[in-house]
């Protein structure tokens, strides 16, 4: 029998909400028999572009779709510069195309052929938001209500907001935050949640790298009392060595990997069991391949996915986050962001969520389509990021 081979790689680039997604699209040599990737880097969508159009595609084209593997490290090593957010994000979008195709070859799911499932569903965590104590709690109880048991609670979006910022004349634009306000409202805030709320509810924080370690570490250290279920990026991966000084001063759950781009951010920190949970972006990593291996390293330590959830990564992505989380042993929780009805119909097979669960359809491969013709009524948008542009209140940028 003849290999069945790439024949041509699309890229499909849409915006249905304010994030910018990238879509790969695989086709075979097997008439019908296509596959669908996520390489959404929203921040820097026309550089993944450029990287999958000109440099991927012309290595790619004649190459049998069996060989996964092999594929994924010729891709990684092919510029010999590697292990960047760009690279990885054009590389996973190929990666999880082939599991697609794979999996529909084999007629099976995706996390059949990873192992086969160890759980139904995936629980998933979502965000309750506000810019008030009570507006965070009038929130988080609607979420309850619609049966959400895990909230990720945040006040005032990542760093807060202060309403009383001083700062010196002529200071440029920017997102500015206070660091130590931070710490002290995002505290009351919590402890608030936790009275309110009760002891039932798993309440989630991420600090999205906002402070200083040493502030990381005390706050880590006065939330011991809220029990929440896991504290998110304490740290920037610049400061990873900190790690292991919040480690030993409190019992606070910590996840971390957002910004991994590298297997020795993660690697480290798993075999040192300095975290709790990791939880990379998986198009950022470089697709379903590196994820699985992530996952089987983190269960040798005892520790727990949960991949990162939010909007900009595309409907495939997340539906890739869901074979690996019905798939690993050492699965811990799943974020969801709650996508609107256009999305789902734009991406045929999106993830069922019923009362605080996310399940998986039986559709072989990753179970989900694209509708080309909708998705391309909203082409992405160019603008200048500005969330990111992040200032202290005497105007120094620093790490969003």
């Amino acid at each position: 029998m003849s290999a069945v081979t790439i024949q041509d790689l699309q890229i499909i680039l849409t915006q249905p909400l304010n994030q910018r997604l990238i879509v790969v699209k695989l086709i075979t040599s097997e008439p019908g028999l296509r596959g669908l990737g996520c390489a959404t880097f929203t921040q820097r969508f026309h550089a993944v572009h450029a990287l999958l159009e000109k440099h991927l595609k012309p290595l790619l084209i004649g190459r049998d779709v069996s060989r996964i593997e092999d594929i994924w490290q010729t891709m990684m090593v092919n510029g010999y510069w590697r292990n960047g957010p760009v690279v990885n994000n054009a590389i996973s979008g190929v990666d999880m195309a082939l599991w697609d195709i794979k999996g529909k070859m084999a007629k099976m799911p995706v996390y059949q052929l990873l192992g086969g499932k160890s759980r139904e569903a995936a629980a998933v965590y979502v965000h309750a938001n506000g810019d008030t104590i009570s507006e965070v709690m009038d929130n988080a109880q609607q979420l309850l209500e619609s049966g959400y048991r895990h909230l990720r609670l945040h006040m005032g979006g990542y760093g807060g907001k202060h309403p009383n910022l001083v700062h010196p004349d002529g200071v440029p634009s920017g997102a500015y935050y206070d660091p130590r306000a931070y710490v002290r409202n995002m505290l009351k805030m919590l402890e608030t949640a936790r009275d309110t709320l009760g002891d039932e509810v798993e309440l989630l924080h991420d600090i999205h790298e906002r402070l200083h370690p040493v502030d990381a570490m005390a706050f880590a250290k006065a939330l011991e009392p809220v029990n929440l279920f896991f504290l998110e990026d304490a740290l920037a991966p610049e400061d990873l060595d900190w790690f292991e000084r919040i480690r030993a001063h409190t019992t606070t759950r910590l996840a971390m990997g957002e910004l991994f781009v590298h297997p020795l951010e993660w690697r480290t920190l798993v075999e040192r069991r300095l975290i709790d949970f990791i939880r990379m972006h998986i198009s950022a990593i470089g697709g379903i391949t590196p994820a699985r291996n992530a996952a089987i390293l983190a269960q040798a330590y005892g520790i727990r996915t949960a991949w990162h959830g939010p909007h900009d990564v595309s409907p495939v992505g997340h539906a890739a986050n869901l074979h690996l989380d019905v798939w690993a042993p050492n699965f811990g929780i799943q974020e969801w962001c709650r996508f609107p009805d256009l999305v789902y119909e734009m991406f045929p097979g999106m993830p069922e969520v019923r009362n605080g669960y996310m399940y998986p359809n039986d559709q072989p491969g990753l179970g989900i389509e694209i509708d080309e013709a909708l998705a391309a009524k909203y082409p992405c948008i160019d603008e200048v990021i500005t969330w990111t542009q992040t200032r202290l209140p005497d105007g120094t940028p620093v790490r969003p």
